[in-house]
C-alpha cells in the first residue's frame, strides 16, 4: 500500500506518517522542510513541496509520477487568528492558498498516479462548518476550510465514477504546535482515529464530513 501524506513533518501529519509506517505501508511524506524525527522514521521524504505555489507544485511532486498511490492524505494546513478588528488580507489569502487551493492542486497533480479503488482524505476542520460556528473570528481559517469542504464534495462526486473515494475528516482539537499545544487529544490519538475513519470510508460514504471520533458533522 502506497500512502502519500502532505505536511508530514509535524503534528497530525507526522503522527499519520508513523501510523501508516507501523501498518506496513510504503509512506511518502511531503513537506517544505523536514525534521529529524521524520528523517529517521524510515519513510520516503520529499522536501521542497509548497502546496501554496501552483507554479512549482508539479515539479516538486514529480518524484511521485511513477508511484501507484493507494491513499492520498491532504493534510498540510495553516492557521491564522484574525478577528474583526485585527486582520490582514494577505494572511487570509495565504490560508486560502494552503488550506483550500493546495489540496485541490495536489489532488489534480497526482490524479494520474492514483491506483484503482484508491482513496483521498482531506484533513479539514469543523471550524469550516456554518452550523458549528457559534463564536465567530478566525476568518481566514474558517473561510478556507469551508472552501476545502466544498472542493472535497465536488471531488467526491467527480471521482466516484473512477472508483476513487474522497472524504473530509476533522481530526479533533489536537495538541499541536499550530494551537500552541492546547487541545483535547494528542496527535497520535487523532491519527489513530483518522486511520480508522479512512479505513471505513467507501464509495458509498464518500463526500461526508466526519469527525475523527466517527460523528458526522453538519456543514
Amino acid at each position: 500500500m502506497n500512502v502519500v501524506i502532505t505536511g508530514g513533518n509535524r503534528g497530525i501529519g507526522l503522527a499519520l506518517v508513523k501510523q501508516y509506517k507501523a501498518k506496513g505501508a510504503t509512506v511518502y511524506a511531503t513537506c517544505r522542510n523536514s525534521c529529524d524525527e521524520l528523517n529517521s522514521s524510515g519513510v520516503k521524504v520529499i522536501t521542497g513541496v509548497d502546496v501554496s505555489q501552483p507554479d512549482t507544485l508539479a515539479d516538486s511532486l514529480a518524484e511521485l509520477a511513477d508511484v501507484k498511490i493507494d491513499l492520498l492524505i491532504n493534510n498540510a494546513g495553516v492557521l491564522g487568528k484574525e478577528t474583526l478588528d485585527d486582520w490582514e488580507p494577505h494572511t487570509i489569502d495565504y490560508q486560502f492558498r494552503v488550506n483550500a487551493m493546495g489540496p485541490l492542486l495536489v489532488t489534480q497533480t497526482l490524479l494520474p498516479s492514483m491506483a484503482d479503488n484508491s482513496k483521498i482524505a482531506m484533513i479539514t476542520s469543523r471550524m469550516g462548518s456554518m452550523t458549528d460556528n457559534t463564536s465567530g473570528g478566525y476568518y481566514g481559517y474558517r473561510m478556507s476550510k469551508a472552501a476545502l469542504n466544498a472542493a472535497g464534495v465536488s471531488l467526491a462526486n467527480d471521482l466516484k465514477p473512477q472508483g476513487i473515494a474522497v472524504g473530509l475528516f476533522h481530526p479533533g482539537f489536537v495538541q499541536t504546535e499550530m494551537v500552541n499545544g492546547s487541545g483535547d487529544i494528542d496527535a497520535d490519538t487523532s491519527a489513530e482515529r483518522l486511520v480508522a475513519r479512512i479505513d471505513e470510508m467507501t464509495l458509498d460514504s464518500a463526500g461526508r464530513f466526519i469527525h475523527s471520533n466517527g460523528d458526522e458533522l453538519p456543514w
